[in-house]
């Protein structure tokens, strides 16, 4: 639905970024949203809360404590998303070896944005294409 292209600078700017990428998103009912271990901060849950999604992420207890709580770890929708979450490392592994995108070749984050977001709006058609495959 939306790419972005961010500065890498310790996921600060990526966790805005789906912030603002998710308050773009239209809603359903029911929204959750599963991020690995460098979403697990208070700002980046709070400000799921405050958009009424509820952040499956997972949980950072290595050096600190974590801001996902046991009211959330405990529903199964949690376990579920934690194991679908993987799927979303899909598109940049395709992104890498069939849009060969392993080593971008253009300069300037204009121009990376560019070419990640066409990128991603192809690997949707290929998506797109396999799941509306029939056989002969």
């Amino acid at each position: 639905m939306a790419a972005e292209v961010t500065f890498a600078d310790g996921n600060h700017r990526e966790r805005e970024a789906a912030a603002r990428l998710l308050a773009d998103t239209p809603r359903r009912t029911e929204v959750t949203v599963g991020a690995d271990k460098a979403y697990d901060t208070v700002g980046f849950v709070e400000s799921m809360s405050e958009q009424g999604i509820k952040p499956h992420v997972a949980q950072n207890t290595t050096k600190r404590r974590s801001a996902i709580d046991g009211r959330t770890t405990r529903h199964g929708g949690y376990g579920a998303s934690q194991i679908l979450r993987k799927l979303v490392e899909h598109p940049f592994g395709w992104l890498k070896s069939a849009a060969g995108l392993w080593q971008v070749k253009s300069r300037g984050r204009d121009r990376v944005d560019l070419t990640f977001t066409f990128g991603m709006a192809v690997y949707n058609l290929v998506r797109l294409r396999n799941l509306l495959w029939v056989p002969a």
